[in-house]
């Protein structure tokens, strides 16, 4: 009997229609050609839900999600909402189904495929074999820390102001995330705050520095400043194996790492909560000047749905062979627009989603 597992897809907005539908073409074949099935149900967020239900992620839906436990989404957001209020802005969709579900540990892995080492900015010899786990503290810190707006304070001016705060348990339940991730990996972390200039970084430091001691102690800690950690993943980030950070720099540090790979379009990610929700979605924003022409890069989603087979169904061996398939796509020379080079063929993202299950099909007939 297949084991049937339960997968929300919030498709959203620009691209995100296009680039979900080649994981469900992915689905498919999985449930014909593994001991797995999924029980899938479809629903909108951002700006698709605005214009349905009036709200970026409406009651009923996020009532799903939860139900459903195991979440992919494409991408929020587009010109055709800038002007609606900040509080129901299509990202208020996405940062409320993050809080609500308590997901708060993002994992954005940083790794460059040896066929695109040639897309980095940086030297080959830099970059080649990179693999790099960003663990992000996702519920807490500046963006959802209180007292924070925009007042009057007279003589026609204005202050704006957010609250960077950080317990106890939030630090240490993201810290254990990361550590066990390490243990997995290369058994080395790197704790990045400013611990020398804020105090929410000072609480950070010990309370990292604490767990390592009462529960780690035999996975190599390194305590870095935000600041320099940006630098050195210019300057050397084959040092780095899994970072661990709080919200404002993980959103930072993430970005900036992504780049070092050579583009956003092949980089998934993971937001993991307790009572195993997960939510898994592509690095890429919504791009709406090529929704609709079939020229979007869908590896990036593929990738984040084999994150939710490793980490949410349980299914490493499943997830290592679509990962696999990817990257046989691209040794094949077969490129979507993003990530098009010389020599290469530029297909579509219909295209691209059939190649990876051509590359499906090609490891099992060579394993027969």
């Amino acid at each position: 009997m297949a084991v049937k597992h339960k997968l929300m897809i919030l498709p959203g907005d620009g691209i995100g229609p296009e680039v979900t539908a080649e994981v469900k073409k992915l689905t498919g074949w999985l449930e014909s050609n593994s001991d797995i099935s999924f029980e899938i149900e479809e629903d909108e967020i951002g700006g698709a839900a605005i214009d349905k239900y009036g709200v970026p992620l409406s009651d009923e839906t996020l009532k799903k999600c939860a139900d459903m436990g195991t979440i992919l989404m494409g991408a929020v957001g587009g010109p055709k909402w800038d002007d609606i209020d900040y509080n129901i802005r299509p990202e208020a969709g996405l940062l409320k189904l993050r809080k609500e579900l308590d997901l708060f540990a993002n994992l954005r892995p940083a790794i460059v495929f040896d066929a695109l080492i040639d897309a980095s900015t940086l030297k080959p010899e830099i970059v080649k074999g990179l693999d790099i786990l960003i663990v992000r503290e996702l519920t807490g810190g500046v963006y959802f820390g209180e007292p924070r707006g925009i007042e009057d304070i007279g003589n026609g001016e204005r202050r704006g102001f957010n609250t960077q705060v950080y317990t106890t348990p939030e630090i240490r339940r993201v810290g254990c995330v990361a550590f066990e991730l390490a243990r997995k990996r290369g058994n080395k972390i790197h704790s990045c705050e400013k611990a020398n200039v804020m105090e929410s970084g000072k609480l950070w430091r010990e309370e990292i520095t604490k767990l390592h001691q009462e529960h780690y102690s035999d996975v190599e800690l390194i305590h870095m400043y935000a600041d320099n950690c940006a630098m050195q993943l210019l300057r050397n980030p084959s040092q780095f194996d899994v970072i661990v950070t709080d919200n404002l720099f993980g959103d930072i540090l993430s970005d900036e790492a992504a780049m070092l790979t050579g583009s956003l379009g092949m980089l998934p990610s993971a937001s993991l909560g307790g009572d195993d929700k997960g939510l898994y979605e592509p690095v890429h924003g919504s791009a709406p000047d090529i929704a609709g022409q079939g020229k979007a890069n869908p590896l990036a989603t593929i990738l984040s749905f084999a994150m939710a087979l490793r980490y949410s169904f349980e299914r490493s061996d499943l997830a290592d062979r679509v990962e696999h398939a990817a990257q046989d796509v691209l040794t094949q020379e077969l490129r979507t627009a993003d990530i098009m080079a010389v020599g290469c063929t530029e297909i579509s993202t219909n295209a691209m989603g059939d190649a990876v299950i051509g590359a499906l099909d090609k490891a099992i007939a060579e394993a027969a």
